[in-house]
């Protein structure tokens, strides 16, 4: 559970690192360290509890899209995670939805390539 929070706060630290319209506020090394794991955090309640909603309501969407709307409701997510993350004054924001759609995309990505790369290293224990 650690790995997969690790990995989560990892994969949106790329997203923020490489989209412009995904923004951390400035400040030192710990306090955006501390910031992307927090906003790791509420990603990680965000889609343990309200993903499951959205894909059961959008389940024929998702049918008939052959899993491309995930995409829409990974950015939906970001953007919820956004508007959360505001409300708490952290200063993390998706400002477009462009940004939220290739963020979903990246924090997609990278977030299974990390926990395939830790699943892998568990089995040769």
């Amino acid at each position: 559970m650690l790995v997969r929070f690790l990995a989560s706060a990892a994969a949106l630290a790329v997203a923020t690192w490489l989209l412009p319209g995904i923004t951390l506020a400035d400040g030192d090394n710990w306090s955006r360290a501390t910031t992307m794991l927090i906003v790791a955090a509420i990603f990680g309640i965000v889609n343990s509890v309200i993903k499951p909603l959205f894909k059961f309501v959008t389940a024929p969407l998702i049918f008939l899209s052959l899993g491309l709307f995930l995409l829409v409701i990974n950015a939906l997510l970001l953007e919820l995670v956004s508007w959360a993350a505001g409300q708490f004054g952290l200063g993390w924001s998706v400002t477009d939805w462009g940004s939220a759609i290739w963020g979903a995309v990246i924090v997609s990505v990278v977030s299974f390539v990390l926990n395939a790369f830790f699943k892998r290293s568990e089995q040769h224990r």
